[in-house]
C-alpha cells in the first residue's frame, strides 16, 4: 500500500533528520538518574507483591472454597487476574526493557540486561539475539528480520504467498494463545531442521537450554504451586494456565499493533546497503506504529505503546518514551514523515485486516522511496 503521507527526503535532509534524533537521544541520556532507578525498582516490587497476592487468592479460593462455597469463584477469579497482571508487568515493563540494557547504567546485578532471565518459557539469551540484535538492527528487512510474520504468517504482500497461508487466520489465534512458546522456539529455526538443513545433533545443542527453561517454567506454574494446594490443586493449576494465556494474548496484541498496521512497510535487503544513521531512523519510523491510551496503557504495554520511540532508542528507559514522543512527532512532522499512531481497537483492526487479506494471494503496491531519486543521482 502506498503511503502518500511520507515525502522522500534528500540526502541532506536525511542527515539532518538523523542528527536531530541523535541530539534528542543525547539530551535524554544526560538526564537519566535516580527517578528512573526508583521507577523500575517500584515496578519490580509491584510485580512481586501483585504476584504474591494473586497466588494467595488462588489458594484461598481453591482451599477455602471447599468449605465456604461462595468464596470459590470471587477468590479464584481475582487471584487469576492479579497473577496475569503481574506476569504482564514482569514480561513487558521489566523483562523486555531490562534485557534491552535500559538500566545497565545502574550497575544493579538484578537489572543487568546481559543476564536477566524473565518469567516465560523463552530464554533471555535467545531473545537478546533474535529481538535485541536481529529485529532492532534490521527492522522489517525481508530475509534479515525474523519477526516479519515469525515464520508463520504472511502479513505483507512482499512475502511470497504459499497455500499454507490460507490457514493463517486460525494459526494467528493459536499463535496468540501460545505466544511465549513461539518466541521460545524462534531462534531454533525448526523449519530448517524439518527440511534437513540442520542436523539432529546441532538442533539438540540449540534446544538444550530452551528445553531446560521450558521445564523450569512448567514445573513452577503447573506442578509446584498447584501441589501446594494439595487435593485442591486443580483451581490453582487452571488459574496459572489462564494467567499465562492472558499474558500471551496481551503481549501478542501489543507487539502486532506496533509492527503490522496498515501503513507499516517492509524493505528489501539492498535498502540497507551503506545505510546512514538518518536512513536507519527513517526505516525504524516506517516499520513501527504507536498506541494511544495514556499512562495506564503505557504501563501495561511496557511503554511499547510508543513503539516508534522504542525502535529509535531501545536502550533508553521506556518510561521516558512518552516525553520523547512529543519531540519525535514534531521532528517527523517537519520532515514530512507520517507518525503512525492510533487507539488499540483501531490499530488491532488493521492487524486483523492484514492477517485476513494476506492469507490470500496479493501483490505489493507502489511505495514511495526513502530518499529522492533525483537527489541520489546528483550525489
Amino acid at each position: 500500500m502506498t503511503t502518500a503521507r511520507n515525502r522522500p527526503l534528500t540526502p541532506t535532509e536525511l542527515d539532518r533528520f538523523g542528527e536531530e534524533l541523535d541530539a534528542l537521544r543525547a539530551r535524554t541520556v544526560a538526564q537519566l538518574g535516580r527517578v528512573d532507578a526508583d521507577y523500575i525498582r517500584r515496578v519490580v516490587a509491584a510485580v512481586r507483591y501483585i504476584s504474591l497476592f494473586g497466588r494467595l487468592l488462588l489458594f484461598v479460593g481453591a482451599i477455602g472454597g471447599a468449605f465456604v462455597s461462595w468464596l470459590f469463584w470471587p477468590a479464584c477469579i481475582a487471584g487469576t487476574v492479579l497473577l496475569g497482571l503481574a506476569k504482564i508487568l514482569e514480561n513487558m515493563e521489566v523483562g523486555h526493557n531490562v534485557m534491552h540494557g535500559q538500566y545497565d547504567w545502574m550497575r544493579d546485578p538484578h537489572l543487568d540486561g546481559k543476564t536477566y532471565e524473565w518469567d516465560i518459557v523463552a530464554t533471555g539469551d535467545n531473545w537478546r539475539k533474535t529481538h535485541n540484535y536481529m529485529h532492532h538492527t534490521w527492522t522489517n528487512v525481508r530475509g534479515m528480520d525474523d519477526d516479519i510474520g515469525y515464520g508463520l504468517l504472511r502479513l505483507f504482500p512482499e512475502q511470497r504467498w504459499r497455500a499454507f497461508y490460507l490457514l493463517q487466520p486460525f494459526i494467528a489465534v493459536v499463535f496468540a494463545i501460545l505466544f511465549e512458546w513461539g518466541v521460545a522456539i524462534q531462534e531454533l529455526r525448526v523449519g530448517r531442521w524439518l527440511a534437513g538443513k540442520t542436523t539432529h545433533r546441532a538442533m539438540w545443542r540449540k534446544f538444550a537450554p530452551v528445553g531446560r527453561k521450558m521445564g523450569k517454567q512448567l514445573l513452577k506454574d503447573y506442578v509446584l504451586f498447584p501441589a501446594l494446594a494439595g487435593p485442591f490443586f486443580l483451581p490453582v493449576l487452571i488459574g496459572n494456565l489462564i494467567a499465562n494465556v492472558m499474558r500471551n494474548i496481551w503481549t501478542y496484541t501489543v507487539i502486532f499493533c506496533g509492527h503490522f498496521t496498515t501503513d507499516v512497510e517492509v524493505f528489501p535487503k539492498e535498502s540497507v546497503r551503506n545505510e546512514s544513521r538518518g536512513h536507519w531512523y527513517l526505516r525504524q519510523l516506517r516499520g513501527s506504529a504507536n498506541l494511544t491510551g495514556g499512562k495506564w496503557m503505557d504501563l501495561m504495554t511496557g511503554n511499547l505503546s510508543h513503539q516508534i520511540e522504542h525502535h529509535f532508542y531501545p536502550d533508553i528507559p521506556a518510561r521516558r518514551y512518552a516525553a520523547l514522543a512529543v519531540e519525535v512527532r514534531e521532528i517527523c512532522g517537519r520532515y514530512g514523515q507520517h507518525y503512525d499512531t492510533g487507539s488499540l481497537p483501531k490499530q488491532f483492526a488493521q492487524v486483523i485486516w492484514r492477517i485476513l487479506r494476506h492469507a490470500w494471494p496479493s501483490r505489493p503496491g507502489k511505495r514511495r522511496p526513502l530518499v529522492r531519486a533525483e537527489a541520489v543521482a546528483e550525489a
